[in-house]
């Protein structure tokens, strides 16, 4: 699952470390206790991105609502402010583990780049590129097994990975994120459309991309 949640007016949701440090306690807190495996995240500016696995329905959503509201009664304490901090609800999209995990993956962890924040994702220091990247191991995680699979040891593993990300990402990719982001739409083949729109009972249109190609080590 995909998760994206934004400021209201787009507004920042962390104006200090403290703020950022805070909410992946937070994060970590709420996610062991519902049982959510976190595989990849950025914290942005105005916004979050997290790739994570539920293993039951409804768990996403509270682990949100606690999230969300114990954040924002810190933040607005520190900073002296009162009212809504978040922009409606988050927004969360399916994803079709075999054909797109990898390149939303790459989507969040190049986000930094792309806002011009950064020149390589390595170097935005809230962000599960340094565990990918072997430079961390970090609590939050639980790698996902298709990355593990990536390559049979770590240390090849970790520059499957780099070169993965400098590659960059594809227009169309980019584009095909955002706009099922947008919609809450799944990202998969037809198989796994089929089986969103029965467990959710309304249209999940999804378009499968690639992975990373194997190489012997």
């Amino acid at each position: 699952m995909h998760v994206t949640q934004r400021g209201v007016n787009r507004c920042a949701i962390f104006l200090d470390d403290f703020d950022r440090v805070h909410y992946l306690r937070l994060l970590k807190q709420v996610f062991r206790v519902t049982g959510i495996a976190l595989h990849a995240y950025v914290l942005m500016d105005n916004h979050v991105h997290l790739l994570l696995t539920t293993r039951r329905v409804g768990d996403l959503s509270r682990a949100m609502h606690a999230l969300g509201h114990n954040y924002v009664a810190t933040f607005n304490a520190r900073h002296g402010r009162v009212g809504a901090l978040w922009q409606g609800r988050f927004k969360a999209c399916a994803v079709d583990t075999d054909a797109y995990l990898f390149t939303v993956m790459r989507y969040i962890e190049l986000n930094p780049v792309r806002a011009g924040m950064t020149t390589t994702p390595e170097g935005h220091a809230w962000s599960s590129v340094h565990a990918h990247l072997g430079r961390c191991i970090d609590p939050l995680l639980e790698l996902h097994p298709l990355y593990l699979s990536l390559r049979s040891n770590a240390e090849s593993r970790h520059r499957a990975w780099h070169d993965w990300l400098q590659e960059g990402l594809a227009d169309v990719d980019l584009a095909a994120i955002r706009r099922h982001l947008d919609r809450q739409a799944a990202l998969g083949d037809q198989v796994f459309q089929a089986m969103v729109e029965k467990a959710l009972n309304r249209p999940a249109p999804c378009r499968p991309r690639g992975r990373p190609a194997r190489a012997a080590d």
